[in-house]
């Protein structure tokens, strides 16, 4: 079964080609962080504009890498939500018009599903069940995961997601945008004892998080000492260890909730290095495993969403004739695989 996976959520669009018998075939993907970067964030109207110029240049492209032509496509599967409204809506008509051209089957899929099964496109894949920390630009959560479908929300964050928070507090650095990876380099030449930041929620019982309030106390030490020698650099590396611990205290007590031997990290911020160490010791030390996606899949991408179609539509499931798109849609309101 060969599905094409169409990515347009945000500022990235991703297309893929993910095959039943010979696994992920192709992949692409344009990013429009040069695009948005001079405004500080992303534009929506400039994303939604951007989409329509590479999706079909895209299409071409992994189709040619995989030495596949359109005909050849068993289904096409496109992000539904959540995500921004036009974006997203270049990526599902051009989907559900693909799919009508060519009499195939069309499926919306949830962005957050698609990165939580991500890593099971991965040699070493983990099995089911497993606790899924789900980390970037607009989501924090955990996840425990009995299947495709069988998920429960152990807790999420009631404020800024982590990325948001690396974001923001790189421009208050005077990093730019996007803000993660350049706080990540910044924090490597920062001296780990000068300051420290408190680990938010970690004093009290349950999985949610909150990072607005770091950021917030970020601020607070750059106003105070941001123009002494060094002062960036530590203050990068306070914030970054303080996100990091935060996230690992959390797994920690949600795997011993689930009582789970797998810990999945998927998401933009599964790819920041000082986490991903914090969380293979946290996972170890917890007698379970970190499992994650190779780099150039830990943002959004296309191969996620056509693994993800694939996960449903080779059970049947399918969308009609009719379809919308869902900005706002929750996780934990998805079902298992089901005819259509």
């Amino acid at each position: 079964m060969l599905i094409l996976g169409i990515e347009t959520s945000c500022d990235e669009t991703g297309l893929a080609l993910y095959d039943s018998a010979g696994g992920l075939l192709s992949h692409a993907l344009h990013s429009q962080v040069d695009l948005h970067a001079v405004y500080g964030g992303v534009v929506p109207e400039l994303a939604s504009r951007d989409h329509v110029r590479r999706l079909m240049p895209l299409l071409h492209l992994v189709l040619e890498r995989a030495g596949r032509v359109l005909p050849d496509l068993d289904g096409v599967a496109y992000t539904r939500g959540p995500g921004l409204a036009g974006a997203l809506l270049v990526g599902a008509g051009a989907a559900r018009a693909l799919a009508w051209a060519l009499d195939r089957p069309a499926l919306g899929v949830h962005h957050m599903e698609a990165h939580l099964l991500a890593p099971l496109l991965e040699p070493d894949p983990p099995a089911f069940p497993f606790v899924a920390l789900l980390v970037s630009g607009g989501h924090t959560m955990l996840v425990q995961v009995a299947g495709v479908g069988r998920y429960r929300l152990l807790g999420e964050s009631v404020d800024d997601a982590a990325g948001e928070a690396f974001d923001k507090t790189a421009k208050l650095l005077g990093l730019g945008y996007p803000g993660g990876p350049a706080l990540e380099r910044l924090a490597g030449d920062g001296d780990a004892g000068r300051f420290r930041l408190p680990r938010p929620m970690t004093d009290r019982p349950g999985l949610d998080f909150s990072f607005s309030g770091l950021k917030t106390q970020a601020r607070t030490l750059i106003r105070q000492h941001g123009d002494e020698p060094g002062a960036a650099a530590a203050i990068a590396f306070a914030f970054q260890d303080a996100v990091a611990d935060t996230l690992a205290i959390k797994c920690r007590r949600a795997l011993a909730e689930a009582g789970a031997e797998r810990l999945v990290v998927s998401g933009g911020v599964s790819a920041n290095a000082v986490i991903r160490r914090r969380l293979d010791d946290t996972a170890a030390a917890a007698g379970a495993r970190a499992y994650y996606p190779r780099l150039e899949l830990c943002t959004d991408n296309g191969a996620m969403v056509a693994y993800a179609g694939w996960c449903r539509m080779r059970h049947g499931q399918q969308d009609g004739l009719d379809f919308d798109v869902r900005p706002r849609w929750s996780l934990d309101g998805l079902r298992p695989p089901r005819a259509g």
